[in-house]
């Protein structure tokens, strides 16, 4: 696809409009009132479309190029990221850049280049470090500022980049792996895919507005340019070394050495980097490592736990499926999560039971009364029941997660909760408390569907359902992620862990405790210790075939200088644990801790943040903010940014007697400490199964007055056409007889809004089409402060098949 030149961005924002009466609300939907308002007014904080327009003054794309440097050894990768920004306009810039990272990052070092003059950064409290930031874009100097928004989520500010400036900005960190049944896996987020949010822009933290983004239209490859290079050293020769995600060339400079490069840059970017690799014979990296420190020592543990094995017992268990069927999984990532359920629900034994709540802005559970047992007829409905579902409307985790969990339990049954989405949610702590506090005894299992997931709030479910989390990333591992879940839940690894230590001075150990082992991983503890190394670490627990012990001798050999990257793999774990902790009640205390540790060993956090400051003031302070637009990641279409299917389009529902459909299911006001509360209760509207569209719908610009181009508007408008579509599709089930053609003519005003009440010129004797298609109109809004754009007509062309 040809991208459009890089001139100063118009952006088309779909925040939707509320549609019909009674209908659920698709991603970004803004319920508007008939009379006057402001622009910012019921206004959410949702991401948004961006269409390149005629302005040459100021460079929109500022980005140029990231490249990502991985070296990986042992079973610590080292990772720097270089981010290069250009300014080609004749502007000075601010640029805004949020970009992923690993959920286990321990981001040490920031580094800024401008010209010959290379600045490092410095570790700061977060409010210091933005003030700082602040004084010196005031006073023209150049600077950057790097914060954490969430554990895998970072922005990027750089100010006063003058025209024809090159600005580089690199940054450090180092992450843990640990390989999962005898596989490493290395992840290199690569985009932040769009979140839905109804949290009001109006008065939103700082720490939220993050979420409103510009995005590229689906299939549009990223603006810059994404370098990668990988080198492998492992202790053990290597094995099976692949990326099921990129085309790489891998060169081999021995058994145990290995450099991967991506054979094709140019869409590298709208992907998670996934990088897989075993040891010879199986075997995986374990041991106890040493780092005598200057004023502290560390250690890591990295024990192989037994093999798994079936448990003789046959216990009943009740499965609930979550299933997302939100407008982002519209697609690849909802077939995927199709077939997932495939090969999980076919596959149940006749004593389990099972029940589905699929959730959208609505939600809609198979069963509200109970489970249902696990039957052939059983299993064929809550498939139909999924398999119905088309992608559509916004992702309201929340309600669905407390409906879900308050549905009535089965006695004797072993709970299993999974939950199957992308994730592209800004509301992970609420969802990771409501976890903990109304799980219950139960085990809930994430999937995470997608190439580029949100695994905080993958990983952060797991942990706070003591389960495993599972990334599919493509529709071939459905079935051996299914078949790896099945075995997980036949018995844990290894359960009751407890950890010892005989004669070795351990202190500040992370985790305090370690929760069942499901997948074959390794046992892994960091922590400090005191005085010379000695003694032993002794680790027990119960299998399936009963007791396990295994005995670790602390000699002063394993201790080693190499080893400095514990002391900030151990602050990271600990922060981490501390966030978990906060989640389920903030204190004072903890926020301190984190700050302090930050502080201490040069770390990012939630509460600290890195800036760096050129000292040689190079502008006037007058600049022009522009965010960096992102690429959808790939698979994932634009109703992820512009919402679902909308009024005449409910979720399907089960057959009568067994489910029951909730509009909109509201979170009760209790849920905010307790979550306890009962659902809402069901609605009696019709079961309705969306229908096969009929409608066929094109456009044509007409008349274009003002300074946009024609191409740019009419790409804008034609990522619309689903809502405008659903829009008649839903109006011909009414019965309303649809014209040939309607007329749409509206004025876009200096403030970037649509400035008219009723859009819609051709007369309809329906007043929800006329409304519905004018509310989506009436969404539209496009950003260029001060110039009037003028008048905008177009034909709607419509055909009943």
């Amino acid at each position: 696809m040809r991208l459009l030149p890089p001139r100063v961005a118009v952006i088309l924002s779909l925040l939707l409009a509320g549609l019909l009466p009674g209908s659920w609300q698709p991603l970004g939907a803004q319920p508007r009132s008939d009379g006057p308002q402001t622009q910012t007014q019921d206004r959410t904080l949702s991401p948004y479309f961006v269409v390149l327009g005629a302005d040459s003054e100021t460079d929109a794309l500022p980005l140029k190029s990231t490249r990502a440097e991985v070296k990986i050894a042992g079973t610590v990768a080292g990772v720097k990221i270089t981010q290069v920004y250009r300014n080609q306009g004749k502007k000075t810039l601010e640029a805004i850049y949020v970009f992923p990272g690993s959920t286990r990052a321990a981001v040490h070092a920031m580094r800024m280049t401008v010209g010959e003059r290379i600045i490092e950064a410095e570790i700061m409290e977060r409010q210091q470090a933005r003030q700082t930031y602040e004084q010196a874009k005031k006073e023209g100097k150049t600077t950057s500022l790097l914060e954490q928004q969430r554990p895998n989520v970072f922005q990027m500010n750089v100010a006063n980049i003058l025209p024809g400036d090159e600005v580089k900005v690199e940054l450090q960190y180092l992450e843990l792996l640990e390989p999962r049944d005898q596989v490493y896996e290395f992840v290199l987020p690569t985009v932040v895919g769009p979140r839905y949010s109804n949290m009001p822009a109006k008065g939103a933290p700082d720490t939220e507005k993050w979420v409103q983004n510009p995005y590229l239209p689906q299939g549009q490859a990223p603006t810059y340019e994404y370098a990668l290079s990988v080198e492998v050293n492992s202790a053990l020769p290597l094995a099976q070394l692949a990326s099921p995600s990129h085309d790489v060339e891998v060169k081999y400079s021995g058994p145990k050495v290995a450099r991967v490069q991506l054979k094709d840059e140019r869409t590298a970017g709208n992907r998670d980097f996934v990088l897989r690799y075993s040891l010879a014979g199986n075997r995986i990296d374990t041991g106890l490592l040493l780092y005598p420190g200057k004023d502290e020592n560390f250690f890591l543990l990295m024990l192989e736990p037994p093999a798994q094995v079936k448990s003789d017992a046959v216990v009943s268990r009740e499965y609930i499926f979550i299933v997302d069927v939100s407008g982002s999984m519209h697609g690849f990532p909802l077939e995927t999560s199709k077939a997932l359920m495939q090969e999980v629900i076919t596959n149940l034994r006749p004593q389990d039971f099972i029940n589905v709540l699929l959730f959208e802005s609505g939600n809609a559970v198979l069963s509200q009364t109970g489970s249902l047992p696990a039957s052939a007829a059983n299993k064929e409905q809550a498939l139909a029941f999924i398999k119905a579902q088309p992608g559509g409307g916004g992702t309201e985790i929340l309600p669905a997660l407390q409906r879900a969990l308050a549905l009535p339990r089965t006695p004797q049954a072993s709970r299993i909760v999974v939950v199957a989405t992308d994730g592209y949610v800004r509301v992970e702590p609420e969802a990771f408390e409501l976890i903990q506090q109304s799980l219950g005894e139960a085990n809930l299992f994430p999937f995470g569907i997608g190439t580029a997931v949100n695994r905080h709030l993958i990983e952060g479910m797991a942990r706070a359902g003591l389960g495993e989390a599972f990334v599919i990333a493509n529709p071939g591992e459905a079935a051996r992620e299914a078949a790896r879940f099945r075995q997980y839940i036949d018995s844990p690894v290894l359960g009751k862990i407890k950890v010892a230590f005989d004669g070795f001075q351990a202190y500040d150990v992370e985790p305090a405790a370690l929760p069942d082992l499901f997948a074959r991983r390794p046992i892994t503890m960091l922590g400090k210790y005191r005085g010379a190394p000695a003694g032993a670490i002794v680790v027990q627990g119960q299998t399936a075939q009963g007791p396990y012990e295994q005995k670790v001798q602390v000699v002063p050999g394993q201790a080693s200088p190499d080893n400095a990257a514990l002391r900030l793999l151990w602050a990271r774990h600990r922060i981490m644990r501390l966030a978990d902790l906060n989640r389920l009640k903030e204190k004072d205390q903890r926020i301190k801790e984190v700050t302090d540790l930050g502080l201490k060993y040069s770390l990012m956090t939630q509460y600290t943040s890195f800036v760096a400051v050129d000292k040689v003031k190079r502008a006037d302070g007058q600049v022009v903010t522009v965010k960096q637009p992102l690429p959808l990641p790939a698979g994932v279409s634009n109703l992820a940014v512009g919402g679902g299917l909308p009024a005449g389009a409910p979720m399907a529902r089960p057959a009568p007697g067994l489910g029951e459909f909730a509009l909109r299911a509201p979170m009760p006001r209790q849920y905010a400490k307790k979550a306890r509360t009962t659902p809402s209760p069901a609605t009696d509207q019709e079961q309705v199964s969306p229908p096969a569209a009929r409608v066929k719908l094109s456009l044509q610009i007409t008349r274009l007055k003002g300074g946009l181009e024609q191409a740019a508007v009419e790409q804008a408008l034609t990522a619309k056409l689903p809502e405008l579509t659903a829009c008649c599709e839903a109006a011909r089930k009414r019965g309303v007889k649809l014209p040939g053609e309607i007329i749409l003519t509206f004025t876009i005003g200096a403030d970037g809004g649509v400035r008219d009440k009723k859009p819609v010129t051709t007369p309809l004797a329906d007043a929800s089409l006329a409304k519905c298609l004018s509310d989506l109109v009436r969404g539209l809004i496009f950003s260029n402060p001060g110039k009037k754009l003028g008048q905008v007509t177009v034909k709607l062309s419509l055909t009943v098949s």
